[in-house]
């Protein structure tokens, strides 16, 4: 699912989107849905490579295409049965990181675990936490700041490319930290799209290329090839809790 800077009540309905783009790098699209009681930050761990610029990441603003997930599924033409996966300290001196306003919410790319410091407190997690995710050292942060509400939210849909450590592999965030401490297993409620011109074995395909079935391509910024077909898999239940790479 992802991983917040605070406790969240409640989050379901996971939609993740995945394509390679040009020169190495990768699109990524995230929804869901929320509640929470205070401001809260999604941080959302990316393989870049080691010491990537504070700009490599690109944000991408679907504020124009809140149903885009809605439409994906609707180029599938019944559900597809539950899978399972494969089995801070810093410089108080040092310039806060820049943010980008990125349709109803602001976004940062937070090159390593250090940076995290030059965020608000509220927005980070416990170094601690970071201490039990070692495989993380050497990777960026995604970082969208959510805004509290009584009632489970349903957000845009938040959009990104990124240079990958590994141009060959896809990436979806999946790893779960919804209250400071890492689980070895988690709840999914997710359903993972991609493109990608390798067999898909375990996944089902959309019948139809994705431009037969989404209405408003041109809002996509180039995340989805219109000529090509989808790639879907859910994961529901309790499993291991941990990112998914194809």
């Amino acid at each position: 699912m992802c991983c917040f800077s605070g406790k969240v009540d409640r989050v379901a309905d996971t939609n993740i989107f995945a394509r390679a783009a040009k020169a190495g790098r990768q699109f990524l699209v995230y929804s869901m849905r929320f509640q929470a009681a205070n401001d809260v930050a999604m941080i959302l761990p990316i393989p870049t490579p080691k010491a990537s610029a504070e700009d490599a990441v690109k944000f991408l603003n679907l504020e124009k295409y809140p149903e885009f997930f809605t439409e994906l599924a609707s180029g599938f033409p019944a559900p597809q049965a539950a899978g399972r996966g494969p089995a801070l300290a810093g410089r108080v001196a040092a310039p806060k990181l820049a943010v980008v306003e990125v349709g109803s919410f602001v976004a940062s790319f937070v090159p390593t675990v250090k940076d995290f410091a030059r965020l608000d407190e509220q927005f980070r997690l416990p170094a601690a936490t970071w201490d039990a995710l070692p495989r993380y050292k050497d990777w960026g942060f995604a970082v969208f700041q959510l805004k509290k509400g009584k009632d489970i939210q349903k957000v845009h849909p938040m959009a990104f490319d990124f240079p990958r450590a590994d141009p060959k592999k896809l990436f979806f965030p999946t790893v779960h930290i919804h209250d400071g401490k890492v689980h070895e297993k988690a709840r999914f409620d997710h359903w993972l799209y991609c493109q990608t011109d390798g067999l898909m074995m375990r996944w089902e395909e959309s019948p139809q290329p994705a431009g037969m079935f989404l209405k408003k391509t041109n809002e996509l910024h180039g995340i989805v090839d219109p000529n090509a077909h989808v790639y879907r898999r859910r994961l529901t239940g309790v499993l291991a809790n941990e990112d998914w790479v194809v």
